[in-house]
């Protein structure tokens, strides 16, 4: 395995067997002769390699298997077949207090759980201190765990697990334990992690924190690894999938994040047989989706006088407008506009659902243009928009009509600096 490769995944299943009756499982151990299994592949051929420092985001809908796959990297689920090589000390937060005695005392499964995990009694000693105050449960880790709360229990399997400087840390959908304040020491122990370059395997579905923090992405789907690259592309391809509208195809391009276009002149009073997006710098590789049945035909900013804007000062009001025909009887659409940045991290959005608008019944052929109002109190810099037309079905599931994700260019300019990425349009008044 090369210096630079700290796992590396070959040809890797898992197959469970499936049986119809308890007993049929029980005759099968007892007589190898009878066979009365079906079999689930939870992992199937999956080949991977993942260098030191990468911080991977793993995608996919529940029962992909991501969690079989991150089981058997950190060994507690053996391989059907296949080869998984790991250079390094892994620290999982997969399923938190595994190592736990319900009878010890938090104090002695501190040292369980470091014994565990490969540590001395000395290096488990130097870092009691430092589990003990993240954990912050007092005088309790003198107690039976079994007499914690599941808080309290969470808190401290999380600190057991989190400082023992592993090269690997493997996440899977844990971060937000506890209450607000331990959350926020959750969170600012991962950002310490990818600062020292630890390799970080990351599974969530939710997609703000794998664009905020991983720098490649993978999906999985049906056991299967569909996509490895860029984590934007992988973000909205993911999208596409837990809606339907993307299939299983292999497509492991990376393809590159949104690029600054230059400074293109647009005549903001152009009016182009009232094609409105002409008259914007439009984003050529813009991920739209949908099954037809309404389509998003045009858009554009405006200012109040309804000319074209194309950059916005970020304490004015401004006016989107999105203009959609509709190919089928439609009742109740939602529509829906967002703002991203230049990673593909959805800063802010709505929707008239969220809004409690009731939009009506629509005919085929029938025109629609949606206005939101509103300014954008953002930091100076470049953005994109996004819009959609959508609707919850009878079964509950989204269904999308036609989606835009970053169609069109927005510079937001400001006549004060701004730290972060709000301005909060703070009134400083010093009093002497």
């Amino acid at each position: 395995m090369e210096d630079d490769v700290i796992i590396k995944i070959e040809h890797l299943y898992k197959n469970y067997k499936m049986f119809a009756r308890k007993k049929d499982k029980l005759l099968e151990t007892i007589l190898p002769k009878y066979q009365k299994h079906g079999e689930f592949s939870a992992i199937e051929d999956l080949n991977l390699e993942i260098k030191r420092g990468e911080v991977l985001g793993i995608l996919g809908k529940n029962g992909a298997g991501k969690s079989t796959l991150l089981k058997m990297i950190t060994g507690v689920v053996i391989p059907s077949s296949g080869k998984i090589e790991v250079n390094g000390k892994i620290s999982s937060l997969l399923e938190l207090g595994t190592a736990f005695n319900m009878e010890l005392t938090g104090i002695e499964n501190i040292y369980q759980h470091g014994q565990v995990m490969g540590l001395s009694d000395d290096e488990i000693r130097s870092k009691e201190k430092e589990i003990i105050d993240f954990a912050d449960i007092g005088e309790h880790i003198d107690q039976p765990v079994k007499t914690y709360s599941s808080g309290m229990f969470a808190r401290l399997a999380f600190a057991c697990a989190i400082n023992v400087d592993p090269d690997i840390l493997i996440v899977d959908e844990v971060l937000s334990v506890g209450d607000m304040a331990f959350q926020l020491k959750c969170f600012k122990k991962f950002e310490q992690f990818k600062e020292q370059g630890k390799t970080i395997l990351f599974v969530t579905h939710n997609v703000t924190d794998v664009i905020r923090n991983c720098n490649r992405s993978i999906i999985i789907s049906s056991g299967k690894k569909i996509f490895d690259g860029d984590v934007k592309i992988g973000v909205d391809k993911y999208k596409k999938m837990i809606v339907g509208l993307e299939d299983d195809k292999n497509n492991e391009e990376n393809v590159k994040i949104l690029e600054d276009n230059g400074d293109k002149e647009i005549d903001i009073h152009k009016n182009d047989n009232d094609v409105w997006k002409n008259n914007f710098l439009q984003n050529d590789d813009m991920l739209t989706y949908g099954n037809g049945k309404a389509e998003i035909i045009d858009y554009g900013i405006f200012d109040n006088k309804g000319n074209y804007q194309t950059t916005i000062n970020n304490e004015d009001e401004y006016t989107i407008k999105v203009k959609i025909k509709f190919n089928d009887y439609i009742d109740e659409p939602i529509f829906a506009m967002s703002i991203k940045d230049f990673k593909g991290l959805e800063l802010g959005g709505t929707n008239t659902k969220a809004c409690k608008i009731l939009t009506g019944t629509y005919e085929k052929g029938q025109i629609a243009i949606v206005e939101f109002k509103q300014s954008f109190p953002l930091a100076p810099e470049k953005y994109t928009l996004s819009f959609g037309c959508t609707k919850f079905n009878q079964n509950g599931d989204l269904e999308v009509f036609d989606r835009k994700y970053d169609a069109l260019f927005l510079e937001i300019i400001a006549h004060r600096d701004c730290l972060g990425i709000i301005d909060l349009k703070s009134e400083i008044n010093i009093i002497r």
